[in-house]
């Protein structure tokens, strides 16, 4: 596993356009799923992840009952996985839609076959967070909260105030720090 930070988009950036296959129909309600299937007038989220890093893994509870908070409250999230699936078979996706199942993720997952959306979007590692505003606009990037694997229990507590603050205030006000994870896994 390589350590890599997140690069800290710049606040205010807009969200990059994606049709990207769920893996999970079942949630997307369609094979293919659109920022616009994403946006209605509310803020959502965008996670970068995948089914093996143990950076994910040791989120992925916490991610699962954050992702409920969010709908809860009016905010749709989705995680999409961009890993090479051929030097990481673990992350294909079969195997994406396997771990949605299993897991009974509440959000779609979504597989970037080209990287393309990654790219798009400054994604550098797994995982990575992006909080957008109604107007598409980036509000916060980068850590779920402080625990790392073997580090203290995961709770989403930076994620989940950056969307109490984005609610209640319409901008995030908090300090920023950068996700810490496995890098992607390019092509």
């Amino acid at each position: 596993m390589a350590l890599t930070y997140s690069k800290m988009t710049e606040l205010g950036s807009k969200a990059p356009g994606f049709d990207l296959p769920a893996s999970n129909p079942q949630i997307a309600g369609s094979k293919i799923f659109s920022l616009e299937d994403l946006v209605d007038g509310a803020p959502f989220a965008i996670v970068f992840m995948c089914n093996h890093c143990p950076f994910v893994i040791h989120v992925e509870d916490a991610l699962i009952r954050a992702a409920q908070v969010c709908k809860d409250k009016g905010v749709n999230l989705v995680g999409i996985s961009s890993n090479d699936a051929v030097q990481y078979p673990e992350d294909s996706f079969e195997a994406m839609g396997q771990r949605a199942a299993d897991k009974k993720y509440p959000f779609p997952y979504l597989y970037d076959e080209s990287q393309s959306v990654a790219k798009a979007y400054g994604a550098e590692c797994t995982p990575d967070f992006f909080l957008y505003d109604a107007n598409h606009c980036l509000a916060y990037r980068g850590r779920f909260d402080e625990t790392r694997p073997g580090m203290g229990q995961s709770t989403g507590e930076e994620f989940l105030q950056a969307l109490d603050e984005l609610l209640n205030l319409g901008v995030v006000t908090m300090p920023q720090r950068p996700s810490m994870g496995c890098n992607i896994k390019w092509k």
